[in-house]
């Protein structure tokens, strides 16, 4: 069973008999050209513009507009293999939508690239104004049909939110892919815990990039060819004198592991900076400039990292325009791998580009696609391998409660006396190396959990009855924790696991949350969100009560999963994933007391379709 859509039911007209029925307009193939552009305050940013092979001179077409800091093209090395793709990170897009009757361009952002200027922060407001001033040049060229759309995974896709922020009236069209709405809870800070090993992992492939240290490159699959040989430079740059200034620049930008670490709280600032606090670098933050009628297309995946799931559902609940869409499939980070235990294929089947071109069809080059009948929602059932259609997420569900019992068990049943649970924390414990994280860290992962089984014996863990009948867990599962602690801060790891009748355990999902950070009701701008709202702001944080059980309630992240007839269910908590995220409190181990009383009754919240 693979994930293609290909017969389904769920869509009108699936991506596939889409673009069945639209065959590329014009050849395999491009014709580029590479050349600065300045913004506003002068700084030259390096943009490739590639354009269908053979398109007359006088035909006007949309443009897919992409920012990225990853390299628009590397130079290539004298000899190297006819294959070697020098842009590996946009290549799909050009490949795709250029035949298609698209032009696409594609920026190296401030600072990065062949671009001058230095990154003040990960994703800075500078940007974000670069964006504006490259669309008003784009809409400017005589091969534009003055309508603008951008697209990209990660980074990029939240680029692409910054665009459509800055309110240009060319762009009409975006696609986020795999990226965040919330930089602080999506990506770095999930429960407001910093996650320390990818901010040092990604710091070191951004000083990879940016001063082009192939010694630090080696060690990312992704940027590790051996062929590669630094960012390509402009066309009119003959020499590479332009290349070299650039980089030069380049050497004052940010770094990543003391900058993350000095916005450990929302509302934190910089030192040196104090109007600078981490919602500058957020794309929700800037929401209120998009126009309404930008249309959007929100994808992301079930093991899309630590949070990013969340940044595509919160930015669908969140969007103040009509025309939007959300697409959640079996995919990790960028849909290079289907997740799903079930899968008969590692490699994604799912025509995500002709979904995407079908969206920009209808909004950019003015055709009448269908889009507009198909309902807003598509979402994939691990388990039963299907997609599945809603109006709206989270779709219709009944929610069912099961409590923290005796015997470290999961009962639908109230509790009516006192009792509890200790728990020693225990630092060593781990989630694994093949998890929902490792490829925001640009590693490779084709087997998701597949060593989870056993890692729940150094947990904390309550097991439920077999399952009466088959249900599907569709959503964000909320639990709710009252617990004491010998110290005055820490963190809850919760898993979610589905135990066959033969013992096998599956990893389902999972959620934390820092006990700093358990107050509840702070809701911000374009944050509507799915579960508890908290502000994880400094001002609203409290240090646990000692002399009282503290609630921590919190959701966990979103699935949608076949929970089978005979199975159980396993909640698994922890204090620590050692491989992941930092560790709270440091220099000691708390002992967790868990509440199950009737007054404190500690439960988890199950959505079932």
């Amino acid at each position: 069973m693979t994930d293609s859509a290909v017969g389904s039911t769920a869509w009108r007209v699936t991506p596939d008999a889409y673009e069945a029925a639209h065959p590329p307009a014009y050849p395999p193939g491009c014709q580029r050209r590479s050349l600065y552009v300045a913004t506003r305050d002068g700084t030259r940013l390096a943009v490739d513009v590639q354009l269908p092979t053979g398109v007359a001179e006088d035909v006007r077409l949309p443009a897919i507009l992409i920012f990225t800091p990853y390299y628009r093209r590397f130079k290539l090395k004298a000899g190297h293999p006819a294959t070697t793709e020098p842009a590996p990170n946009t290549a799909q897009y050009r490949d795709f939508f250029v035949a298609r009757g698209y032009a696409v361009v594609v920026v190296d952002v401030r600072g990065t690239g062949a671009s001058f200027g230095t990154r003040y922060a990960f994703r800075s407001p500078a940007e974000r104004d670069d964006s504006y001033d490259v669309a008003e040049w784009l809409v400017a060229q005589p091969w534009s049909n003055g309508r603008i759309g951008s697209i990209g995974i990660s980074y990029v896709g939240a680029a692409a939110c910054f665009l459509a922020s800055t309110g240009h009236p060319a762009v009409k069209a975006v696609v986020p892919t795999f990226a965040v709405w919330d930089t602080y809870a999506d990506h770095y800070y999930p429960g407001g815990v910093l996650m320390a090993p990818l901010a040092d992992g990604y710091d070191r492939v951004i000083i990879g990039l940016d001063q082009d240290r192939r010694d630090l490159l080696k060690d990312f699959p992704y940027f590790a060819d051996p062929y590669f040989d630094g960012p390509a430079p402009v066309d009119e740059d003959q020499n590479g004198t332009l290349l070299a200034a650039a980089l030069g620049e380049h050497t004052g930008n940010f770094a990543m592991a003391s900058f993350i670490r000095r916005l450990e709280c929302r509302d934190d600032t910089l030192s040196y900076d104090p109007d600078f606090s981490v919602e500058k670098i957020c794309p929700y933050h800037y929401a209120a400039g998009i126009r309404e009628d930008v249309a959007y297309y929100c994808v992301s995946g079930w093991m899309d990292g630590g949070g990013f799931t969340n940044g595509a559902i919160h930015r669908f609940r969140s969007l103040p325009v009509s025309d939007k869409y959300l697409l959640l499939g079996p995919w990790d980070h960028g849909a290079r791998t289907n997740v799903s235990p079930f899968r008969t294929a590692a490699r994604s089947q799912f025509a995500l580009l002709a979904e995407c071109r079908r969206f920009f069809d209808e909004h950019l080059a003015g055709k009448t696609t269908g889009l507009r009948a198909e309902n807003r929602v598509h979402y994939f059932i691990i388990g039963e391998e299907r997609w599945a259609e809603a109006e709206d997420w989270p779709p219709s569900a009944t929610t069912h409660r099961l409590y923290l019992a005796a015997g470290q068990t999961l009962d639908a049943a109230a509790p009516t006396i006192a009792a509890s649970d200790s728990y020693r924390a225990d630092y060593r414990v781990e989630s694994g190396a093949d998890t929902r994280y490792e490829r925001l860290f640009a590693f490779a992962v084709e087997d998701y959990y597949a060593t989870w089984q056993g890692r729940d014996a150094a947990m904390l863990c309550y097991t439920s009855a077999p399952m009466p009948d088959d249900k599907v867990l569709l959503g964000s599962a909320i639990l709710s924790v009252h617990l004491n602690s010998t110290e005055r801060d820490g963190v809850i790891h919760s898993y979610l696991e589905d135990v066959a009748p033969d013992g096998t355990c599956r990893y389902v999902t999972e959620g934390v949350l820092r006990a700093l950070h358990r107050n509840e009701g702070a809701k911000l701008p374009f944050m509507n969100v799915v579960g508890p709202a908290r502000s994880f702001r400094r001002v609203d944080a409290a240090l646990l009560d000692m002399a009282r059980p503290n609630l921590l309630r919190f959701a966990l992240l979103p699935t949608a999963w076949l929970c089978r007839k005979g199975h159980r269910l396993r909640l698994a908590l922890a204090a620590a994933d050692r491989r992941h995220f930092a560790r709270i409190p440091d220099g000691c181990l708390p002992t967790l007391t868990v509440h199950r009383a009737s007054s404190h009754a500690s439960n988890i919240e199950l959505p079932f379709s």
